[in-house]
């Protein structure tokens, strides 16, 4: 996500933006100091595909069993209200996928979490042995956003360990796991959604023309807190507990969507007032459709847990809420989607190089798959299901390319690359 092409000076800008041909070494620095937070975003994209793939009406939306029928009376019918049956999204542990594809699915969980596990570790070893550098990437505006990845990376393998893990490690310990993905990713997720926009407002003179689309990552985590919570809702003690736990993750979702919903205009003023992004940074554009598509996944996530919570009534009001929300955020991500792959085709002709940017087009268009299945689960509606089908097609293909070029450039190494200050040309000045 953060590009290979992003120098902390316009001099080193032009020899990183420019060449569109093979990945090549840059700098003779270790490569262990130039790994980023920006590459949790290689987990996030990782996991997303076995999440979303799990989602997907073919295999997780079902029809709620019928319940037994009862005799009807008269006073049966003037006693009970009228009410729309509600349809139930079978819960993906209980509904696994078909047997060829929930393998697959395994498979790149598993993936993910390895991936996790070795970054954990070699961001652990950078921080020991190149602490300055991982201090200066805390200031730096255009490294800092890239800490709240760490948190989304957590929750991402905690969502796959609940959707697709309980066949690979089994079901208590995919609960286990989940748990403690939970409580690491909500901390640092809340941690770096409001220190990263405190130390780049008071140690950096950060301004509202210098927004950019990856502001949204360290204030986006909180959402996908708000998602996994709302899956372990009911593995809450019932009562007081579980009321607790989903008013919690509500907390987190509604936290989130005030501090994105503060952010995506000050995104869409700069790229009306400044024109297109550098080419490599194009693909960034996307994750404007992160926010838009978790917040769906959420408030359907957390209306499904609501019954087993709070009365019938507040459940139903929650279950109407997150239709009419889905319905009105999915709009607006196919609303930005158009235009940003439209300027991504723009950016490709004109030679984007490949950098860590390309995976802004796995995670957030896998937000947007798990919001459209789950609004065709709740509202009964074939559109959202092919809209996920479609969108998860192009899921898959953008995971296998980002992942193959950066293997690539591991291999050849071009990357780590140093993460750094984007240029201040604009497309319309080229």
């Amino acid at each position: 996500m953060v590009t290979a092409a992003h120098p902390r000076s316009a001099s080193r800008s032009a020899s990183r933006c420019a060449p569109s041909g093979p990945l090549r070494r840059v700098t003779p620095v270790p490569r262990l100091r130039r790994l980023g937070p920006n590459w949790y975003s290689a987990v996030m994209g990782t996991a997303s595909v076995a999440i979303a793939g799990a989602s997907l009406p073919a295999s997780t939306i079902a029809v709620a069993p019928a319940a037994p029928t009862a005799p009807v009376t008269a006073a049966s019918v003037t006693a009970a209200p009228v009410t729309a049956a509600p349809v139930t999204a079978v819960s993906p542990v209980a509904l696994p996928a078909p047997a060829g594809l929930q393998d697959v699915l395994e498979a790149v969980w598993v993936l993910s979490a390895l991936a996790l596990a070795a970054l954990l570790a070699a961001r652990a070893a950078h921080w020991v042995r190149h602490r300055d550098q991982a201090r200066a990437d805390l200031l730096d505006p255009a490294v800092a956003p890239f800490q709240g990845c760490m948190a989304m990376a957590l929750l991402a393998v905690g969502i796959g360990s609940l959707t697709v893990g309980g066949g690979v490690i089994g079901e208590h310990a995919a609960v286990v796991t989940a748990w403690v993905l939970f409580a690491a990713g909500t901390t640092a997720g809340l941690t770096a959604a409001l220190a990263v926009p405190y130390l780049l407002l008071t140690r950096r003179r950060v301004t509202a023309g210098d927004a950019s689309p990856v502001w949204l990552l360290p204030v986006v985590a909180p959402m996908v807190a708000a998602t996994l919570g709302a899956m372990l809702v009911g593995r809450v003690p019932a009562g007081g507990w579980r009321r607790t736990a989903l008013l919690g993750c509500y907390g987190l979702f509604v936290l989130s969507l005030v501090a994105v919903l503060a952010v995506l205009p000050l995104v869409t003023a700069r790229l009306l007032r400044e024109g297109p992004p550098p080419l490599a940074l194009t693909p960034a554009l996307f994750l404007v459709l992160g926010p838009l598509g978790q917040s769906t996944t959420a408030v359907h996530r957390l209306a499904d847990a609501a019954p087993s919570a709070v009365g019938g009534a507040d459940a139903a009001a929650l279950g109407s809420f997150a239709t009419a929300y889905g319905t009105a955020a999915l709009g607006l991500a196919l609303l930005w989607l158009v235009p940003a792959a439209a300027l991504v085709v723009r950016a490709a002709r004109r030679g984007m190089p490949f950098a860590m940017t390309w995976w802004a087009f796995t995670f957030p268009v896998g937000t947007c798959v798990t919001g459209a299945a789950a609004l065709s689960a709740r509202t009964g509606t074939a559109a959202p299901g092919w809209a996920a089908a479609g969108l998860y097609a192009f899921l898959v293909a953008a995971w296998a390319v980002a992942g193959a070029l950066t293997l690539r450039g591991l291999a050849g190494g071009a990357l780590p690359a140093a993460p750094s200050e984007p240029p201040p040309a604009t497309g319309r000045t080229r």
